[in-house]
């Protein structure tokens, strides 16, 4: 299967992702770690930003076809990068699930402001660049509200993979 975690910066998609490649015993690939392994001082550029998921689907597929489950967390903002993940399965013949994470923007506020030691660089600015930019999520996919608490989050990521 490949699960694609995606939402704005700051609504929980690492601890969504974590959560799920946890379920699936599965270490998840997250574009924040890539964009820093390939851009140790990026500039968020759409050609950089191209290489990372570009990056992303190549560390993705031999996993896929290897018949293993993959886990891909990043913000997933443009539909063709949604899309191309969708094909990246179906090329794979897996199953593919899409999650949107969400989150109230009270609860975002907090989290970016406390973050320390994270891979993202996301400040509420880049948070509110990106809501602006998000394109749709259409089609089948799930949605997880991660403005709760944890056991909450579990509850629907549980419900999520049907255990």
């Amino acid at each position: 299967m490949l699960v694609v975690v995606c939402g704005l910066p700051g609504v929980g998609k690492t601890t969504v992702a974590g959560m799920v490649a946890d379920r699936l015993g599965v270490e998840p690939l997250r574009t924040d770690v890539v964009r820093e392994e390939l851009f140790p001082e990026p500039t968020y550029t759409d050609e950089e930003r191209r290489a990372v998921y570009e990056a992303l689907f190549d560390r993705a597929r031999p996993r896929l076809d290897r018949g293993e489950d993959v886990v891909l967390d990043g913000t997933f903002a443009a539909a063709t990068h949604r899309d191309r993940a969708r094909g990246l399965a179906a090329a794979a013949g897996v199953d593919h699930r899409l999650v949107r994470v969400t989150c109230e923007e009270s609860v975002v506020r907090e989290r970016i402001a406390g973050r320390t030691g994270d891979a993202s660089d996301a400040d509420f600015g880049v948070y509110r660049t990106f809501e602006r930019a998000f394109d749709p999520v259409t089609g089948e996919h799930a949605t997880v509200d991660n403005s709760g608490g944890r056991d909450a989050v579990r509850r629907q990521v549980a419900a999520l993979l049907g255990s």
